[in-house]
């Protein structure tokens, strides 16, 4: 059986979801799942003007565990992540993750848990700047 694990990365330039989609073609797979998480212009009722994420140097390696973890606890055929790293705007892609799976049911599921895991363990950390001038860290320990 072949590595489940397709694409994985930290960037500084911008993703690309056809990447990530065709990384987790596969015959076996009958069901492919996408998340893409994109910049917003607020949070917590604050307008965002933009954000740079950081991500610590171990970051690739949990990526890689969580990523074995997930594809062996939901029988996936195929996962993928790839996260950026820097100043990204509005509108920008921050994340994309996906998993392929023989049907729907483990596709989804697999690729909600991979962000899931993902957003709590990967130390990777978002400077979020506000229009007010303000600023916050969110995912520091």
């Amino acid at each position: 059986m072949s590595d489940p694990i397709r694409a994985l990365a930290l960037r500084d330039q911008p993703l690309s979801v056809d990447e990530v989609h065709a990384a987790l073609a596969d015959p076996r797979a009958g069901g492919v799942a996408l998340f893409v998480g994109m910049v917003r212009d607020h949070d917590g009722g604050r307008s965002v003007d933009a954000l740079t994420y950081s991500a610590h140097p171990s970051a690739l390696d949990r990526m890689r565990e969580v990523a074995e973890k997930v594809a062996a606890d939901h029988g996936l055929v195929a996962v993928a992540a790839v996260h950026r790293v820097g100043d990204l705007a509005i509108g920008d892609l921050a994340v994309v993750v996906g998993a392929s799976a023989a049907h729907r049911g483990e596709a989804i599921e697999g690729c909600r848990a991979l962000i899931d895991e993902l957003k709590a363990t990967v130390p990777i950390w978002k400077h979020q700047k506000f229009t007010d001038g303000t600023d916050e860290w969110v995912g520091t320990p």
